[in-house]
């Protein structure tokens, strides 16, 4: 028995000295930088610029153990006790150092770096949790650093996470499931962290809520590694549960024993590696799964498989993130620093303002604005007029075929004097030409109306996009744009009055159309009169006018039947003249319009809107705004942050390639 128990004695120590490389053994040359890389990335905070970085990501329930596994991956001790004691995520750096005569600890938080040491690092963990997430028992977002340079410790970069814990205690948030939820969810849930997920021996794998959590994420388990603690305290089927897999662990388990009460580091290794050697149980399970050096080894390995993938993806991205950045730092505004500075911005606005409004209200170019059909505005504007062309035709009287010539012969009626009676008297015609004016009135009065508004938004639009790196000026140009709408808009309804009023007055035109259009018409008026007087006919085709035109009614009024239809027909020959000459005309006052406004008056009315009392001055223009200065601190920071990111993974590279 003497010889067996010494035998046996001899197989441990040297499956522990065995064991034991793994943990104190350091990366090779070109891991190393590698992971300096990346935690010289975290320590610039990169991931404030959306680039993940690789995480080894620690999480389990409150009382899984997680303090245990990473104490004896560090080798140094962590607060412990009831409750949460990890309240805010702790990034542990841990950096082999084979030739430190003593160990190197130092917690970086909130901008500073505090250096402790292996008897004081739970106090100054508490201290400085409290520092960050207050004295209470809440938690906090923002992250503690703990960087360990040690003899014998791997070299790992892990972020150990509060523990799940449903039911808040005294002092606690009654959302305190949620909010370490959310913390949690937001470090496992990018595709470069790794999960490990600790489990107590004795819980179900099936229920664990941490195990929940992870596989919302990672659902085939391809980056989730499992830690089994508490092995010794609940032996019995734990075989079986890491080898049936219920719960999808893609890189596999690793089962521990946990350090108890004030046990070395060396010998809580010595007794885990007893317990799997010699447990009926625990002995079963295959070597490669057990310990902590093993769990060590396997972490390293997890550790540079997923640097070594996600690297070359990092600098592509920082490289992107940091081109597309100092591209919008160039495109903001310079700052200004004098009146003349001002003055040359203001006028290089107004000049680009000027030629944006020339191309699309003049020349009928749209380059500027490809997908705003509204901002097309040639073809607009020709719509309004075709638009306005057929509302005016739609009112033509000449269209009227219902109680045809009624309205003429009422006029006959009341124009009666004493005069030869075959005599058409003039005024007769331009009543009725006063009374058909007056029913299209309101037609022209609204489309200038509607016309102005458009143009207002459109060089509203132009004048904002051309000033927005200057927002105090917005404001100035938009009022003086408004202004000198409503006075173009009383122009032109001023100068529709005009033409209603000269269309009213006088009844006039050179046109040869209207001589050829009447005598056309007038050619019907014979075979006219013979339907009004003959007793079986009642119907007439008048091109023009219409097809079977009913004149029944007429046969009663056909003393004055053949003056209304002389007086008809002159109407519909000239009518088709005025509603031209409205056309035409609102045509042309448009363009010329629109012409005076871009090339003169909108410069005008911006600067005298500007040089105003109320208007500020030029001077406005050297106080930067708020959001143009905001951007600009904030695009420089991610600028200046950038560079340091590139710096640091191409000096990251050279010593690779050395």
């Amino acid at each position: 028995m003497g010889e067996e128990s010494s035998s046996s004695q001899v197989l441990i120590c040297r499956e522990e000295a065995a064991i034991d490389a793994p943990i104190i053994s350091s990366y090779n040359d070109r891991i190393r930088p590698l992971l300096d890389c990346v935690d010289n990335l975290r320590r610039l905070k990169i991931m404030q610029e959306g680039i993940q970085l690789p995480t080894i990501v620690v999480v389990g329930d409150q009382s899984s153990g997680k303090s245990s596994v990473l104490e004896s991956l560090a080798g140094i001790s962590l607060p412990r006790g009831q409750g949460i004691c990890t309240r805010v995520p702790l990034i542990m750096r841990l950096q082999n150092q084979p030739n430190l005569a003593s160990p190197e600890l130092q917690l970086e938080f909130n901008g500073k770096i505090v250096s402790t040491d292996e008897a004081q690092i739970e106090k100054s963990i508490i201290e400085a949790t409290q520092e960050i997430a207050g004295h209470g028992k809440g938690i906090s977002h923002t992250p503690l650093t703990l960087a360990v340079k040690k003899n014998g410790v791997p070299d790992l970069t892990m972020v150990d996470l509060p523990g799940i814990t449903r039911v808040p205690v005294h002092g606690q948030p009654e959302d305190i499931y949620e909010q370490i939820s959310n913390i949690i969810m937001e470090y496992i849930t990018p595709e470069e962290s790794i999960i490990l997920n600790v489990l107590s021996a004795a819980s179900d794998f099936t229920t664990n809520e941490s195990i929940r959590m992870s596989q919302k994420v990672d659902k085939t388990g391809e980056r989730t590694l499992a830690v089994v603690t508490k092995a010794d305290k609940a032996p019995e089927g734990l075989l079986e549960k890491v080898t049936a897999d219920d719960v999808r662990i893609g890189l596999g388990y690793v089962c521990v024993r946990n350090r108890i009460g004030d046990e070395s580091y060396e010998l809580a290794r010595n007794e885990e590696a007893k317990l799997f050697h010699t447990h009926p149980q625990l002995s079963k399970i295959n070597k490669s799964m057990v310990s902590i050096p093993v769990l060590a080894q396997k972490l390293v390995r997890i550790q540079a498989t997923i640097i070594s993938k996600c690297l070359p993806e990092i600098i592509k991205k920082i490289n992107d993130r940091l081109a597309a950045n100092a591209a919008d730092l160039n495109r903001l505004p310079p700052k200004l620093n004098s009146v003349a500075e001002a003055m040359t911005a203001f006028m290089r606005i107004l000049g680009s303002a000027k030629d944006s409004l020339k191309k699309i209200l003049l020349l009928g170019e749209f380059d500027e604005y490809p997908e705003d059909k509204n901002m097309h505005c040639s073809a607009r504007l020709v719509e309004m007029l075709n638009n306005y062309s057929a509302e005016l035709q739609a009112r033509n009287p000449g269209q009227n075929k219902d109680n045809f010539l009624i309205d003429e012969i009422s006029a006959l009626d009341e124009s009666k004097g004493i005069q030869l009676q075959n005599f058409l008297p003039r005024g007769i015609f331009l009543n009725m030409l006063q009374k058909n004016v007056k029913a299209i009135s309101a037609i022209p009065r609204n489309f200038v109306d509607d016309l102005w508004d458009y143009i207002e938004a459109v060089l509203i639009k132009v004048l904002i996009h051309h000033s927005e790196n200057y927002p105090q000026l917005q404001s100035s140009t938009r009022r003086a744009a408004q202004n000198l709408i409503s006075k173009k808009k009383q122009e032109s309804a001023k100068w529709v009055e005009e033409i209603i009023g000269m269309e009213t007055h006088t009844d006039y035109t050179c046109n040869p159309e209207y001589i050829t259009t009447c005598n056309k018409l007038m050619e019907k008026q014979g075979e006219f009169m013979e339907v009004v007087k003959d007793p079986w006919r009642s119907k007439i085709t008048i091109a023009g006018i219409g097809e079977e035109i009913e004149t029944q009614h007429l046969k009663r009024h056909q003393s004055v039947a053949q003056q209304a239809f002389d007086l008809k027909m002159r109407m519909v020959a000239y009518w088709n003249i005025v509603l031209m000459r409205f056309v035409d005309s609102m045509a042309l006052h448009v363009q010329f319009s629109i012409h005076k406004l871009v090339t003169k008056e909108m410069e005008e009315a911006i600067v005298a809107d500007l040089m105003a009392p109320h208007g500020g001055g030029i001077e406005r223009m050297l106080d930067e705004s708020p959001t143009v200065a905001k951007k600009r601190i904030r695009l420089s920071k991610s600028v200046k942050l950038l560079k340091e990111s590139k710096n640091v993974v191409a000096n990251i590279i050279d010593r690779i390639s050395q």
